[in-house]
């Protein structure tokens, strides 16, 4: 069975099946994920990468001395990446039969809008951190989800992004983001969820995970361990 995780996207080059374009990615710089990582998991620790891309966060806990192993289900993406071991599938069916120091499910994953993929992320999540490791997850600011409007979203490595379009629907936030570079421009259209404090607490608990605290005031990143 192949992910439900799909979204839409144009521009130069290959896209992944949820919109992702390989080459605007591969040019994207980390933004401060390893450092969110160092803080809460030992210098020279195993971390699971799900949802790697072409390397953009790996690349940064390779150079920090971590033995890294990135799990994507694009090819293209993942023959960007150097240094790391790395795995070609899908997240929510993966299953290595090994466990690790701390699994990294990033770049908003949980809030994709679909309550059994949710839970598949996060069974993967338990299935392969080991006794005391750590599990850390990035999720959509809850405080801004609602409040979010088209116009410059940032810039950065000469790209600058956009939210071209906006469409809220109760808890959905349907949204295209458009990325301009100076040889191309990206778009990727997709849906996300608002995932509140309860609702992440009530998903870790069934997926037999619990929630530690939130890393970062904007409470965007969680630190949960086995239950």
């Amino acid at each position: 069975m192949s992910s439900a995780i799909r979204f839409t996207g144009t521009g130069p080059g290959v896209h992944t099946q949820d919109g992702c374009a390989v080459e605007l990615y591969r040019r994207l710089p980390h933004d401060g994920e390893a450092e969110i990582v160092a803080a809460v998991v030992p210098a020279g620790g195993s971390i699971l990468e799900l949802g790697s891309g072409p390397g953009r966060v790996t690349h940064a806990l390779v150079g920090r001395g971590y033995a890294v192993t990135a799990v994507d289900n694009s090819a293209e993406m993942l023959a960007h990446i150097r240094g790391a071991e790395t795995v070609l599938g899908d997240i929510e069916e993966l299953d290595l039969g090994r466990s690790f120091d701390a699994v990294l499910l990033a770049s908003t994953l949980i809030n994709f809008p679909d309550a059994r993929t949710r839970a598949a992320l996060l069974a993967t999540c338990r299935r392969h951190v080991g006794p005391g490791g750590a599990v850390l997850i990035e999720r959509r600011n809850p405080a801004t989800f609602a409040t979010l409007q088209p116009g410059l979203a940032g810039e950065e490595a000469g790209i600058r992004h956009i939210i071209e379009s906006v469409r809220h629907e109760g808890r959905l936030s349907h949204i295209t983001l458009r990325s301009e570079a100076i040889d191309g421009v990206w778009t990727q259209s997709y849906t996300h969820e608002l995932i509140d404090d309860a609702q992440m607490a009530e998903a870790l608990a069934a997926a037999g995970l619990r929630l530690v605290r939130w890393l970062d005031p904007p409470r965007r990143w969680a630190l949960a361990e086995p239950a």
